[in-house]
């Protein structure tokens, strides 16, 4: 019995992360999929299982372990789909905890460092995003790979040290390419730490570029047909507000949909999230800023910054904090392993986590909302259109009404272009779906109802919806 509480003091944090993960599962679960999550890999894919192109390139990412789960998932889309996506996800997550958890140890944290390590990662606001989306799951699996990739390059020795870590950064990447990122932060890391040399690091560094290397002649000698889209080309001033959102997701437990979504905005809870947040940020930015010279936290800030560096420089958004939430949650181990103030530490801590449990609340309430207006759109268009139409194509109206991230979509975007329509028919019908989207000008509902009547007329559909809002008009052949 005393062993036992013994080791209760010890990894509290991984006793409070199995306690939560059951918590964690209810909450996910009911959570439904809206707009891109119709269209990604993970999402049910009726394509052969053996085919180049999911297990090469499908549409623009090199991700097979999502397409082979989208073919998963085909099997029994209602079934699966995607409570499947959530449990993995969440299991990810939990286990990624205790994998920094045995990361922050084998950097030699203390018990205390290591324990908050572990807890600001299980609970910080960052990981919202990527753990309640239904596509999270290349993110959650591409840091649980590099975690363990981490973990044997510091743990085992010689030839099996690189092969190891070799193999499972190569997973991490397959799951999601911004863990390429890891092959040069991993050595990195463990020069930081004080685990290799100066001799090592440089070797290592070297071997490391030379697979991000390889990963680039991959890409570009496998066939795919890969155009980049205008949102991914880097820009100064994108880039420059990215990284602000980059450090705004990441440190503040600030309430955002009630500071950033108009509809929702409630300037009292924004405020009093944003105050309970501060008290962690002063711990560790102000009153022990002089650790920031010393080579542990120079370390860490650098790693952080290179794994978030990928998404800065093309498209950030709050999913993509999750792949710096490591770093960020070893910086505050760090300063705690080095800090003898104690009674800030505690004030900081309790506040923080008092706001983040908060946060981490309110923004799974309103992903699951956005899901639910989705469903009743769809359920209501199943029972209007009767004649359970093949051939469907939709016309959006452009909905100016605001949004933020996934939590707050607007109703077009929880439908997905029809696909939940899909989904409530266990994809028995529309098989083919065709969209535009029309600006909310003029006279628009002459103009959908004039492009519903041409798809009609040359058969080109067999029905066609007309997307309003949370309305949709159903103009059926005659």
């Amino acid at each position: 019995m005393q062993g036992c509480r013994h080791q209760l003091r010890q990894h509290w944090s991984l006793a409070v992360a199995l306690l939560l993960f059951p918590l964690f599962l209810a909450g996910a679960i009911p959570i439904l999929p809206t707009f891109d999550d119709w269209t990604t890999l993970v999402s049910p894919s009726f394509e052969p299982l053996f085919s180049k192109e999911r297990f090469l390139f499908f549409g623009y990412h090199w991700r097979p372990f999502d397409s082979i789960f989208g073919y998963i998932l085909g099997l029994n889309p209602q079934l699966l789909f995607p409570t499947l996506n959530h449990i993995c996800v969440v299991t990810g997550h939990i286990a990624g905890t205790f994998l920094l958890y045995k990361l922050a140890s084998k950097l030699q944290f203390g018990v205390t460092a290591r324990n908050f390590t572990a807890l600001f990662f299980l609970l910080s606001p960052g990981m919202l995003a990527t753990v309640l989306a239904v596509d999270g799951l290349n993110q959650t699996y591409a840091n649980l790979w590099a975690l363990v990739a981490a973990l044997s390059y510091l743990s085992l020795h010689r030839r099996k040290k690189y092969v190891f870590w070799i193999v499972f950064l190569w997973i991490a990447t397959l799951c999601k390419e911004n863990a390429l990122m890891w092959f040069v932060i991993t050595p990195i890391l463990a020069f930081g730490f004080n685990k290799i040399s100066v001799r090592q690091l440089r070797n290592d560094f070297l071997v490391g570029c030379c697979f991000i290397g390889l990963y680039a002649l991959a890409i570009f000698l496998l066939p795919s047909n890969i155009t980049i889209h205008p949102e991914y080309v880097p820009e100064v001033m994108k880039s420059v507000k990215d990284f602000f959102k980059f450090l705004l997701t990441t440190w503040f437990a600030v309430d955002f949909v009630a500071l950033l979504h108009q509809p929702s905005r409630n300037l009292i809870i924004a405020g009093a999230t944003l105050l309970l947040s501060l008290p962690l940020l002063y711990f560790v930015f102000i009153k022990n800023r002089k650790f920031f010279l010393e080579k542990p936290l120079i370390t860490l800030v650098l790693c952080h910054l290179i794994a978030v560096a990928p998404h800065i420089f093309t498209v950030f958004s709050m999913m993509h904090t999750y792949a710096g939430l490591p770093f960020a949650a070893m910086i505050i181990g760090t300063v705690i392993q080095r800090s003898n103030h104690r009674k800030l530490l505690r004030i900081a801590l309790i506040s923080y986590f008092i706001a983040a449990i908060f946060v981490d609340i309110h923004l799974w309430r309103e992903s699951y909302r956005s899901g639910l207006i989705g469903k009743e759109m769809a359920q209501n268009v199943v029972q209007r259109d009767v004649s359970k139409p093949q051939n469907v194509f939709v016309v959006i109206i452009e909905d100016d009404y605001p949004r933020l991230s996934s939590f707050c979509v607007i109703p077009s975007d929880a439908f997905g272009w029809g696909r939940a329509v899909q989904y409530e028919t266990n994809y028995a019908w529309p098989k083919k779906l065709n969209d535009t989207i029309i600006s909310r000008t003029g006279d628009y509902i002459v103009t959908a109802n004039t492009i519903a009547n041409q798809k009609i007329a040359t058969g080109e559909a067999e029905s066609v919806w007309i997307v309003d809002r949370k309305i949709v008009d159903i103009i059926p052949s005659k």
